[in-house]
């Protein structure tokens, strides 16, 4: 979603997501400057969602570094999905959907962290630029251990 839509999108699913997983994908890209991190007032989309939608969503926030077009494709996507969010079952759900599609999600902590994959799409886009790739991504660079 567009980061100029995101408050009206979420303000229009409010009354229908109370109790639910609401998980925000939004990057907050500024054009004609997307190469350029520029994060909200709030400090990140994510802050964003969570002042909008309030305390009765279970919000997660993730998959802000793979391409939107290699998701919506049945190829192999190379990239790890990093997944943010306060509570931890609700990000576990989202992680366990991540890894149902073919990729690897990974718990990257509290809401507040989103913020440094949030920027990290701005760089992305430079890099997909620059080296002339097509939707570059993240992948950590480890044998992880499920977690208990």
């Amino acid at each position: 979603m567009p980061f100029a839509a995101q408050a009206a999108t979420l303000e229009d699913i409010k009354p229908h997501v109370a109790g639910k997983i609401v998980v925000d994908t939004t990057v907050p890209l500024v054009p004609p400057k997307v190469m350029r991190v520029q994060l909200p007032a709030q400090g990140s989309a994510a802050a964003t969602a969570a002042a909008i939608l309030g305390e009765g969503v279970r919000l997660v926030s993730g998959f802000h570094n793979v391409a939107a077009h290699k998701l919506a494709q049945d190829i192999d996507v190379s990239c790890d999905i990093l997944i943010f969010g306060d509570e931890k079952a609700a990000r576990a759900e989202v992680v366990a959907l991540a890894d149902a599609i073919g990729l690897r999600g990974i718990h990257a902590g509290a809401l507040v962290n989103s913020a440094a994959a949030e920027a990290m799409t701005s760089l992305l886009i430079f890099i997909n630029k620059n080296y002339q790739v097509d939707g570059a991504g993240i992948r950590i660079t480890a044998d992880l251990k499920p977690l208990d």
